[in-house]
């Protein structure tokens, strides 16, 4: 009697005591991955008042730091099964209590998925201005922000089942892959909806969804033959992240003796040989905001836990890329031994960094392999960039009817003279916006033949192009004069009541106006050709130097040659083809993928005012 009563105590007593352990992360783990070393973090009460031993597992090192409720232990998985093993916490050499951690399977082939490349067009949202698929997680009792439709910058209730409601609608539309802005937790009291001051890591915002709907995402998208790209912010956390208010060390994140110093956001301070040390430091170790800490990547504890996040979630959800949020604000060499940690454990992935400079030397500095970088010995890993310029261009071009030397369609062709800057131009993002610029119709006041200059030029030129949501149907919005909710404006349809379903056509009671599909049959007729047409992703550019504000270039391969002309003249011009000779070569016609039309491009013809062509070469 007296050995099962010492029995049911102890019992009592590990179970008491284990409840301090509150958070184990990451919550699991895989077998099999390519870096064997892992690194376990375990938070609880004065949990570091505890040694630490697995029976029949390395362990490489126990970390105390100078809060108690944190032990950081690093593994050898190198051996370690697929099953559960036993964490025994010690005191006295005593084992006092265990935690059973897992380590999953992994998918197979997981470590040679593809990542998005230049055969693909990335189609951006944010989703809680998507479309709302569950009206019951509108608003959630562990969130603070409440959903208010009526509030520009409140939440509106759009989720992940809104978007799985709505991949046939990407399907159609030409659109290979997603890019959702962030949709991990978000607890900050106002302003949540945009969900880039994170608090939680491993949790799927609870207004989103669930962390298994985020995984069911994925597969749907997978069924489909589509990708998807996860926002991943390694710069800064939000004020309510849990570990934010314990923090593990106090140099987790940038402190400044006066509490908050906002970034400079002189981001050349990074690569600038004549800046001050105080200036760089302004810009890379100030706050991005006063809701949005400054995360040290120098500290090695905390560049490794962001560094298996990501890994956790491209296992756990199956993803197939991520875009880094403000990319260049990081430590650079933190940043580079996270970005090449995740290209070592998946070779053929694909990460673009959000690296918004205005000059092409600058941008490709931090691409993969630069040249540019070699110059101070730095390489930061990172495949692809956001091509800026190009996007800086795009935003003034076609308001400038006649060319001048520096004005007009010239803007684009010298945006690509510095295409030799960049080791891998096929892999730059292009676009024409996204959700934290003005709208390309609002810039166009919704001339559509803007619009259709623009696309095309962002449809076939090199790179991988991207749309903002809602850009397909003519949505305006101007953040300047009303702010970023203008910007994000609910995508009509989305949800149970509205008015108007623009996600169904004009010839649906309710769909989408005439000009609405006047927008998108442009967009998916031209998005569905380039999807099976090679040449537009990876075949070689030749331009031509516009005159009369007409831009002609080609993208040929040995099987095929595209022309694509656009005249951003208010008048219609004549295509003297003795000058493209170089381009045209021996071929005799071309069909005019927008308009159906075949060309005889033998002898000179006419491009009408404000118009584009896509010629098919034969």
């Amino acid at each position: 009697m007296k050995s099962k009563l010492i029995v049911l105590m102890s019992c009592f007593f590990i179970g008491l005591t284990n409840a301090q352990i509150e958070k184990v992360e990451p919550p699991f783990w895989w077998s099999g991955m390519h870096n064997h070393q892992f690194q376990l973090m375990c938070y609880g009460k004065d949990i570091s008042k505890f040694d630490v031993q697995i029976e029949g597992v390395v362990i490489k090192d126990v970390t105390k730091t100078e809060n108690p409720n944190y032990i950081f232990i690093t593994l050898d998985t190198k051996e370690i099964k697929p099953g559960t093993i036993s964490i025994d916490f010690t005191e006295n050499e005593k084992v006092v209590f265990s935690q059973p951690y897992e380590f999953k399977v992994r998918k197979e082939n997981s470590a040679n998925r593809k990542g998005f490349d230049s055969s693909d067009v990335i189609y951006l949202i944010m989703p809680d201005r998507f479309a709302n698929g569950n009206l019951k997680n509108d608003s959630h009792p562990n969130t603070v922000e409440k959903a208010d439709r009526s509030n520009p910058g409140g939440r509106h209730g759009g989720d992940i089942q809104g978007v799985i409601n709505h991949l046939d609608y990407l399907k159609d539309l030409g659109a290979t892959t997603l890019w959702s802005t962030p949709l991990l937790e978000d607890n900050e009291p106002v302003y949540s909806y945009h969900t880039y001051a994170q608090s939680d890591l491993y949790k799927i915002d609870p207004r989103y969804g669930t962390n298994e709907d985020y995984r069911r995402l994925a597969s749907e998208m997978h069924k489909l033959e589509m990708k998807l790209i996860m926002d991943y912010v390694t710069n800064h956390w939000g004020s309510k992240h849990w570990m934010i208010k314990d923090l593990p060390t106090k140099d987790w994140i940038h402190q400044w003796p006066e509490g908050f110093r906002r970034s400079n956001y002189r981001m050349t301070t990074q690569f600038d040989i004549n800046a001050s040390k105080a200036d760089a430091k302004g810009c890379m170790n100030g706050w991005f905001d006063t809701t949005m800490p400054d995360m040290n990547q120098s500290n090695p504890l905390l560049l490794n836990y962001i560094t298996q996040n990501a890994i956790w979630w491209i296992e756990y959800a199956d993803l197939d890329g991520l875009r880094v949020d403000t990319y260049s604000y990081n430590d650079k060499e933190g940043i580079a031994k996270w970005t090449k940690a995740i290209i070592d454990e998946y070779p053929d992935f694909n990460i673009v960094g959000e690296v918004w400079m205005h000059d092409q030397a600058q941008m490709a500095y931090w691409q993969k392999d630069s040249k540019i970088g070699a110059i101070d010995n730095f390489n930061a890993h990172l495949p692809s960039v956001m091509d800026f310029t190009l996007h800086d261009a795009l935003t003034v071009i076609f308001n400038e009817d006649e060319d001048t030397w520096d004005k007009g369609m010239i803007k684009a062709y010298n945006n690509f003279t510095n295409d030799f800057l960049y080791p891998n131009i096929n892999n730059i993002l292009v676009f024409p916006g996204n959700h934290d610029t003005n709208r390309i119709n609002e810039i166009y006041q919704g001339d559509i033949d803007k619009y259709k200059m623009a696309m095309t030029l962002i449809f076939t030129t090199r790179g991988i192009p991207q749309i903002y949501y809602g850009d397909e149907i003519g949505m305006l919005g101007n953040r300047d004069k009303k702010g970023d909710g203008d910007i994000r404006r609910d995508f009509p349809g989305g949800w149970p009541g509205d008015t108007q379903n623009a996600f169904l056509p004009s010839n649906n009671k309710n769909g989408r106006t005439n000009d609405q599909e006047a927008f998108h049959s442009f967009t998916k007729k031209v998005l569905n050709w380039r999807k099976n047409t090679s040449v537009i992703h990876t075949g070689k550019l030749l331009q031509f130097i516009p005159f009369d504000n007409v831009y002609v270039y080609f993208r040929s391969n040995e099987e095929k040659s595209i022309m694509v002309i656009i005249n951003n003249n208010t008048k219609d011009q004549k295509i003297d083809i003795g000058r493209f000779k170089e381009g045209l070569k021996n071929f005799k016609t071309g069909t005019d993928i927008i308009t159906d039309s075949n060309i005889d491009v033998t002898e000179e013809f006419t491009i009408k005012a404000k118009t584009s062509m896509i010629l098919e070469l034969k």
